[in-house]
């Protein structure tokens, strides 16, 4: 991946060289930001180009023997940790991780649990990943400028591991560097942020992801202009829209279901969907709960009649226009705690049946205010 690969951006990709330029390297850096703007990809172009033999002024050579090998992401000083299951360590799914990373650009954890076959298991940086990382970096450099520890999001280590790793952070060997990639800023140890340089990245310009769209799909600028302000920013969340997922509508589905089996009141109907949606799998669980948080913000907004501040698909919207007088500020805060704390006890591993069918019988209550 190098700097031409991501999507707009461009004045933090010429931060980034620029700071390279001045030989401004720090041993840490915290990249943070939402799903689906290229953090990741940013990361390891960063690492790409601060390795370069030949950086030229706007990106990596890709000639040199160290870009050569950066393009089979199989450089002998770039290291990856990243959410994994079965309590295994990294490098243990290092084949598929350099295969997935081969075929996507933008991604979600999702996108890659799914890849790696993970059924109903949750991914983590487990606490042996944290004795991987030190053994790693105590070794001597191979042949680069800088080693490189790229963490996808470090908001999934599991707390011995994090802890094991502040002092290396915070004090790593020479020449190495850093570079977590982070979600959620916030669930990421406070200790290890603080020992980080932060770095925002934000949502992708809208104009800059219709010119892709654009040329990469062949859409048309109307067509382009419509999936680029549904995507608000995630180039991930507009693949998503232009391959129309079996997932998304699935989401969909639920969402349509759930509502009407709490607005029925028929406790039957009720304990459906709960069941049903308490066989999906705990990492689908979480995705369907955001879903359904933003469908709420959606629909809520939906009511103030500014469609420019409104992000639905066409068949969301046909819902919507029954459906968002539903949603209103007398239940909205509520429903989004109520779903907010659904998603915290599915990750904490809580019994789904029950989770569910409590979270439906309170969106019947709140749904009739």
């Amino acid at each position: 991946m190098y700097f031409k690969d991501i999507i707009g951006l461009r004045d933090i990709k010429k931060h980034l060289i620029e700071s390279v330029q001045r030989g401004f390297v720090p041993h840490a850096r915290l990249l943070y930001g939402p799903e689906g703007v290229g953090k990741l990809p940013l990361a390891i172009a960063y690492a790409r180009y601060i390795n370069c033999l030949n950086p030229q002024l706007d990106d990596a050579c890709g000639e040199c023997p160290s870009c050569l090998k950066f393009n089979k992401l199989a450089h002998p000083d770039l290291h990856f940790a990243f959410p994994v299951i079965k309590s295994k360590v990294s490098d243990e799914y290092l084949p598929q991780w350099r295969d997935f990373l081969s075929q996507n650009t933008y991604f979600n954890l999702n996108d890659w649990l799914n890849f790696i076959d993970a059924q109903n298991a949750q991914g983590i940086i487990y606490a042996k990943e944290s004795d991987e990382i030190i053994r790693k970096l105590s070794l001597k450099i191979y042949e680069a400028k800088y080693r490189i520890m790229i963490v996808w999001l470090p908001e999934k280590m599991h707390e011995a591991c994090a802890n094991k790793l502040l002092k290396m952070i915070e004090e790593p060997p020479e020449n190495t560097v850093f570079l977590l990639v982070s979600e959620e800023p916030d669930a990421v140890l406070p200790t290890i942020q603080s020992r980080c340089q932060p770095l925002h990245i934000r949502a992708i310009e809208e104009n800059e992801m219709v010119n892709v769209i654009e040329s990469k799909y062949r859409f048309s600028k109307k067509d382009a202009s419509s999936v680029a302000h549904v995507a608000n920013g995630s180039f991930t969340k507009a693949i998503t829209i232009i391959e129309s997922t079996d997932e998304t509508r699935f989401f969909f589905d639920l969402f349509k279901r759930m509502m009407r089996a709490s607005v029925s009141r028929k406790i039957r109907n009720i304990k459906t969907i709960a069941n049903e949606i308490a066989g999906i799998g705990r990492e689908m669980q979480k995705s369907y709960l955001l879903y359904c948080l933003r469908m709420f913000r959606e629909y809520f907004i939906n009511n103030l009649h500014e469609p420019q501040m409104v992000y639905l698909d066409s068949e969301e919207a046909d819902f919507g226009i029954r459906f968002s007088p539903f949603i209103n500020e007398r239940n909205v805060e509520k429903l989004n705690d109520e779903f907010s704390i659904a998603y915290r006890q599915i990750e904490q591993n809580g019994n789904a049946k029950i989770i569910f069918l409590d979270l439906c019988l309170k969106v019947t209550v709140l749904l009739l205010k």
